[in-house]
């Protein structure tokens, strides 16, 4: 669970960095929760990109599969898990996708692998 909640925020800034547009970013400021509902990302403007990180965990716990075995061990609630809204994967896979407010409170996000041929999508909700 805990790959697929890392590689869902890998995407969702490889997505954000394609979207470019400061109106996004000022529409998609808040806390988002994930679709099954396990935590709560809070997206803040960073310049002209965004930025995110986890504020809420259903299940706290720590960081147990990050590739930096020096960052294993600490909690994951606080940890900052998009920055600058760059690509950051490291697991060697090239990420593409998009990201679009679908409704006041509604975030999609939608990542490919293979140069768009497979994808896979979320949609998040704006916290209350």
């Amino acid at each position: 669970m805990l790959k697929s909640l890392l590689t869902t925020v890998i995407v969702a800034s490889a997505l954000m960095a394609t979207s470019g547009t400061a109106a996004l970013a000022a529409d998609a400021s808040g806390d988002w929760v994930r679709a099954n509902g396990a935590s709560k990302t809070r997206i803040a403007p960073c310049g002209s990109a965004l930025r995110g990180k986890l504020v809420w965990l259903r299940d706290p716990r720590e960081d147990t599969e990050n590739p930096d075995a020096a960052k294993r061990g600490r909690p994951l609630l606080g940890v900052q898990i998009v920055q600058s809204m760059q690509p950051t994967g490291t697991d060697g896979k090239t990420y593409t996708g998009f990201i679009a407010l679908t409704g006041a409170d509604k975030l999609k996000l939608e990542d490919c692998v293979m140069a768009g041929l497979i994808c896979k999508g979320e949609t998040w909700t704006r916290a209350q």
